[in-house]
């Protein structure tokens, strides 16, 4: 299967070409705002060196994006993309977990049994947060104040033994030793330097995805920041009431 991958729901915009788990082409930047301006390219990059030969847009026969949680206009750059690609295309398009491919993007440990925590920075003092074991979510992903985030880790079986990843993954390095003196010794080091998700991890998932239960929906955890205007432009302003 001749897969497209799409991710803009953080601080990269990561598109790749792979067939079954094998990368054809992968382009990713680092950015946190420009999504919109980079992506087509990208795409029509990716396409172009895995082979026009091989038959290019019209040789897909999938598309993974990430859904959130992220930025919610770099989400809102992704999902546009792929499901107008998609449709031009008539290929399915899978949603892919952001929380999913940061815990995926980490290398296996030795020991295989060690939980994997992701944790994206929500601003305001909040993470986003999932915890996997052996690929496999053990709940819903969840917007937590950083203390509540460093207490679920600490009272889970694995208590200290998380591998954490994300960009949210220094929030609690830093926070841990503060609550739970004992995790002192928990380094900046241990969390590694995934912030953002690879592309072979989204291909892994997108191949993975049943698309019927994945769909392209934007997974937001918490309301927008903005709030819309209380009144139209020119609309006059509401009589102050008298008191």
């Amino acid at each position: 299967m001749k897969i497209l991958v799409i991710d803009t729901a953080l601080g990269a915009c990561t598109v790749g070409v792979f067939e079954d788990d094998r990368p054809l082409a992968v382009r990713s930047e680092p950015m946190v705002k420009g999504h919109s301006e980079r992506i087509g390219g990208f795409v029509r990059d990716v396409v172009a060196e895995a082979g026009e030969a091989q038959g290019g847009f019209e040789a897909l026969d999938r598309i993974g994006v990430t859904v959130g949680p992220g930025s919610f206009t770099g989400l809102r750059v992704g999902l546009a993309f792929a499901q107008g690609l998609g449709a031009a295309l008539g290929i399915p398009v899978v949603g892919v977990s952001t929380l999913a491919a940061l815990a995926r993007s980490k290398p296996p440990e030795p020991t295989g049994s060690m939980g994997v925590a992701a944790a994206i920075d929500a601003r305001r003092g909040q993470v986003y947060l999932q915890t996997f074991h052996d690929g496999l979510a053990d709940e819903p992903a969840q917007a937590l104040s950083v203390d509540a985030a460093c207490a679920l880790l600490v009272k889970s079986p694995d208590r200290f033994a998380w591998s954490l990843v994300g960009s949210g993954a220094p929030l609690i390095v830093d926070t841990l030793p503060r609550l739970w003196p004992m995790t002192s010794t928990l380094s900046r080091e241990a969390t590694g330097p995934i912030a953002n998700p690879t592309a072979e991890a989204l291909a892994a998932l997108t191949l993975a995805a049943d698309p019927i239960d994945h769909p392209p929906s934007p997974l937001y955890l918490r309301a927008p920041d903005a709030t819309p205007p209380t009144r139209l432009p020119g609309q006059a302003r509401p009589p102050r009431q008298q008191t």
